[in-house]
């Protein structure tokens, strides 16, 4: 799937992972150790913390290599826009960045938020919720993605279509798969053809037709 990368990207701002001995630590562009290895496992860092694992627990680091938020968590994912969806018993919530869990764990999958939502699974369906964990938009997808200007990437029926953030389709499912928008263009896949789609939903590039 093509995803905008400087979307996605760690801010390291200097700080890249590292495994020594079968642990984690993290080293400067110069090769420098800066946090000696001492975690089973460790992500990126996005917004200045970075998940670590601990006895088969995760919690979050500081740039300075302290624990920030204790190993607690099944599984936690990176922050973005200020929560972290994190796993515990069998179910995902969101945190803040001092651990506090401002979403209580309900869903059975939570993917990050952007630009205010973030999708939600439950009973196998997606929708989204804004950052108080209310329902913007029902589970009604077979899969989701984040929104980028303004629309979301979502799965019905094997095909991709966009929505807006009431939930209104607003580009029918037709793709075979659907990109993020950048500077009004997502790269798309249709009859085997890649080519853009318009925030408009008018097709564009080589491979359109």
């Amino acid at each position: 799937m093509n995803r905008p990368p400087e979307r996605y990207k760690p801010d390291n701002n200097g700080l890249y992972r590292v495994e020594v001995n079968g642990k984690c630590g993290y080293i400067d562009k110069a090769g420098k150790l800066l946090i000696n290895p001492q975690f089973d496992d460790a992500g990126g860092f996005y917004e200045g913390l970075a998940q670590v694992s601990v006895g088969g627990k995760w919690g979050y680091i500081d740039k300075t290599g302290k624990l920030v938020i204790n190993p607690q968590f099944d599984v936690a994912f990176p922050f973005r826009e200020g929560l972290a969806g994190v796993k515990v018993g069998g179910k995902w919530g969101y945190i803040d960045k001092a651990g506090k869990m401002v979403i209580n764990p309900q869903f059975d999958y939570a993917r990050d938020f952007y630009e205010g939502l973030a999708g939600v699974s439950v009973g196998g369906k997606f929708g989204y919720v804004d950052k108080t964990g209310k329902y913007v938009i029902n589970p009604q997808f077979d899969n989701t993605y984040g929104f980028s200007e303004g629309l979301a990437g979502v799965s019905a029926s094997g095909k991709w279509g966009y929505i807006d953030k009431t939930g209104k389709m607003v580009i029918n499912p037709q793709f075979d798969y659907a990109g993020d928008f950048q500077n009004g263009l997502a790269l798309m896949r249709l009859a085997g053809k890649e080519a853009y789609v318009t925030t408009g939903g008018v097709l564009v590039g080589a491979g359109a037709t």
